[in-house]
């Protein structure tokens, strides 16, 4: 689709929005609350008695609008798992907000809520590619060492893959890790996760709700090529102070939350501390002793409701890993994420939101060494603005505005202790500065017909202080000479590049059960990560688009079908996806990334492209609740000077994923889950010889890269837990027993290729007299059969 036809289709779409009329539609404005904690309760039915089918659902603090109608008159509201009420609606109730408490249903066992929204959401949304899990939903999942995790979560969803045994790094349709768009309160974090990627960041008592966006991506976001993780801090009850938390195999947490100063304003407060390195005090080898590792993550929101029309919020969050080994080297990694957004209903059917954040992060390497002693270090940072309206009438929802997003990427220093026979490194900072303005609309154009279209413009733009180097030859490479240098002062500009995002969405509505989906999206990504590993390191170098690194582009096509059964109990969805890549990059064959200021002279870049088919059949009512999921995908990276130019898969191209999940409801006290897992071995480069340099066998590898794989991996857990009885208690306690790895499946999570000696991959030379010698390969693994305990706690 050109440009102009674009255009000429948006214009259309948005011209035809009605003129706002002279006499103003009434409205019931209120708001739907859980009568024991006084939280919000998103995705309540509101509708006037013996009209369902006109109804409202709430929205993700509780709240809904719904037009009047002859009054008095019943208003009913319901909500899975809760008892349903019925409010008399009389004219006092016009000018104001009425607020409405539901009581949890206890003894309602087949009303196991898998998703906020409406039953039907899945089939009447635009939203391709989009999945909503519930924080409840990811707290029964069982989880390794007990610990809840929310990306662990995600990486049971079709079309969502993980880099290996443990770790919460998430690849989406064919796309890297970087490629991942993660914001919490519209902050982005950089770095999500703890104890190099066993952990995510993300406390899951301190959280309201998780989207994952895949697919079609709405226009008032960008910025990365795969995918969009949207997570919002919980906000505390305006009623009285509550508190959760866990003990647990590793860790432990605490939130707490309450009102501020009055009802109309609130806080929540959450920590979470590891303490592995308590356990590391009781060892007999005075070594391990001496050793430290732990991490901790404490978050905060405060909310304030300014009369009727305003509302802010503020939220940040702090978390820091730290590894020493024996006094010599320490590693520690922070993030840091403060945001604060501003809310104003300017009329009934207008809103506006502004967003400011700004998000660091930061990691140093000390080594304590008389001869080879250093500090290394990095940090960076993204400060950005975000203002939104929204205009939302009959059959059409508009939207429009602005972000603009300042990086701030600091020289990477590697500074020499005194008496060290290091020598000092320090690299140039890189600065950039990405202004976006977008706009979107959604439509009803039949009953059956709806279309969504939106165009998002980046203007981008490399800014001094910086150095641009040139090279002989105008080309960058390892053999390349540098010839001169220019270095620009600060916000002078150095490099310029902008492109156009369209994004477009129909859905065709057979019945009430049945719909088919498409959409189109392209993005453009400004910034991401040159690294050897696909895992995600702590020390994984960040660049940012310049004179010799153009920005990635993606298109992605989609398809999707959705069909719902026996009132919305169970749905099924299949959706197929080809996304095209260019500009994509990757590390020539042994490059080294970590300290040059000349980073170009390592990049190779050229054209990629993913497609799939994903299946997903889920059960959202009843005592056994969960999904099972499917997903076939290839993915592909063709780069001159890689592979001999030839197409190669990326590590992360598994043709087959399953995942299944199941929760069973007991009694009110007893309840179970269970996931499996099976998914094709990552892609790996496995030597095909060896050859003999100084004395030493050396591993040769093919010049073809990833022609090889680890074996399949597969994986089942399962988890217990116990809660004491609901009624009328002030403290509410849980048990919750886990196991990882029922069958203590050996997965690999690394291939070594070193000699192995007296055939016993536990011996070196030093132990003793070398009765034999062989060149070998080590498996090593993590994790076989592993038990866990956590206590939670409600009061």
């Amino acid at each position: 689709m050109s440009k102009a036809i674009f255009f000429k289709i948006l214009i259309l779409l948005i011209s035809l929005l009605p003129l706002r009329s002279i006499a103003q539609e009434q409205l019931i404005k209120g708001v739907v609350i859980d009568v024991d904690n006084s939280f919000p309760l998103p995705g309540a039915n509101i509708y006037w008695e013996g009209n369902k089918t006109a109804g409202v659902v709430s929205n993700l603090e509780g709240e809904f609008e719904i037009s009047v109608v002859d009054i008095p008159a019943n208003l009913t509201i319901s909500f899975v798992g809760y008892q349903t009420s019925v409010r008399s609606i009389t004219e006092k109730d016009l000018n104001k907000t009425v607020k409405i408490f539901l009581r949890p249903d206890e003894l309602s066992l087949d009303e196991v809520l898998i998703q906020e929204l409406r039953p039907d959401q899945n089939i009447r949304s635009l939203e391709t590619g989009k999945n909503s899990v519930p924080i409840q939903t990811i707290k029964n999942i069982p989880a390794l060492f007990g610990e809840v995790d929310l990306l662990r979560s995600l990486q049971l969803l079709p079309g969502v893959q993980t880099a290996g045994e443990g770790t919460t790094g998430l690849f989406v349709r064919g796309g890297s890790a970087d490629q991942n768009l993660v914001q919490i309160d519209g902050a982005p974090v950089y770095n999500p996760s703890h104890f190099f990627g066993f952990f995510s960041v993300f406390n899951p008592d301190a959280l309201s709700g998780v989207e994952l966006y895949k697919g079609n991506m709405p226009a008032s976001f960008g910025g990365r090529l795969s995918s969009l993780i949207d997570v919002s801090l919980k906000e505390g009850n305006n009623q009285q102070i509550h508190g959760e938390g866990g003990i647990g195999t590793i860790s432990s947490r605490l939130t707490i939350d309450g009102p501020l100063f009055s009802e109309n304003s609130t806080f929540i407060v959450s920590g979470r501390r590891t303490y592995a390195d308590v356990f590391l005090g009781f060892a007999r080898d005075e070594e391990i002793r001496n050793n430290k590792l732990n991490f901790h993550d404490l978050s905060g929101k405060a909310v304030f409701r300014i009369g009727d029309r305003d509302r802010l919020s503020v939220s940040t969050y702090q978390g820091r890993d730290f590894l020493g080994l024996d006094d010599q080297f320490g590693l520690g990694w922070t993030n840091w994420v403060s945001a604060a957004t501003w809310s104003r209903n300017i009329s009934d059917d207008t809103f506006f939101d502004l967003n400011a954040y700004h998000s660091r992060y930061r990691y140093s390497i000390d080594f304590d060494d008389p001869e080879n002693g250093f500090e290394w270090g990095n940090n960076l940072s993204e400060s950005g603005v975000k203002g939104t309206w929204q205009v939302n009438r009959k059959g059409i929802n508009t939207y429009w505005g602005f972000h603009s997003q300042y990086y701030r990427f600091a020289p990477i220093e590697l500074i020499p202790a005194p008496g060290s026979n290091i020598q000092g490194i320090s690299t140039n900072s890189k600065n950039g500065l990405l202004n976006n303005i977008f706009a979107g609309t959604s439509l009803d154009i039949t009953s059956k017909l709806s279309v969504e279209a939106g165009l998002r413009w980046g203007l981008y733009n490399q800014l001094g202080n910086g150095v641009k180097y040139e090279y002989e030859g105008g080309i960058p490479g390892p053999e390349a000479e540098v010839i001169d240098s220019v270095r620009y002062d600060r916000f002078q500009n150095i490099q310029f590049y902008q492109g156009l995002e369209p994004r477009l969405a129909f859905r065709y509505l057979f019945n009430d059960k049945f719909s088919i989906k498409s959409a189109y999206n392209r993005n453009f990504q400004y910034v991401q990560i040159a690294s050897n590993s696909s895992a995600g390191l702590p020390i994984d170098r960040w660049i940012l688009a310049d004179s010799y690194v153009n920005p990635i582009r993606s298109d992605q096509f989609s398809l999707g079908f959705f069909r719902n059964f026996e009132e919305n109990k169970w749905e099924l969805s299949v959706e197929g996806y080809y996304k095209t890549l260019e500009g994509i990059i990757d590390l020539r064959n042994g490059a080294q990334v970590l300290f040059t200021d000349n980073v170009e002279t390592e990049i190779l870049s050229g054209r990629g492209w993913s497609y799939g088919v994903e299946f997903l059949l889920r059960k959202n009512i009843g005592k056994t609740t969960g999904w099972l999921a499917y997903t076939w995908s290839r993915a592909w990276r063709e780069i001159e000077g890689i592979s001999q130019g030839q197409a190669y898969n990326p590590r992360f191209d598994r043709p087959h994923d399953v995942t299944l999940v199941l929760n069973h409801e007991f009694s009110p006290k007893w309840s179970a889950g269970l996931t499996f897992i099976y998914t094709t071995g990552q892609a790996v480069t496995f030597p095909i010889g060896t050859y003999l340099a100084d004395n030493q066998q050396l591993p040769l590898f093919s010049p073809f890269r990833n022609e090889d794989r680890f074996p399949d991996y597969h994986r089942m857990d399962a988890s217990v837990t116990w809660k004491n009885s609901n009624k009328g208690k002030r403290w509410r306690g849980s048990w919750n027993f886990s196991i990882y790895n029922l069958y203590g499946r050996k997965n690999p999570f690394a291939y070594e290729f070193r000699e192995i000696y007296n055939d016993d991959i536990t011996v070196s030379p030093s132990d003793g007299p070398v009765e034999s010698s062989r060149r070998g390969i080590v498996m090593t693994y993590l994790f076989t059969f592993l038990p866990s305990i956590t206590y939670n706690f409600q009061f």
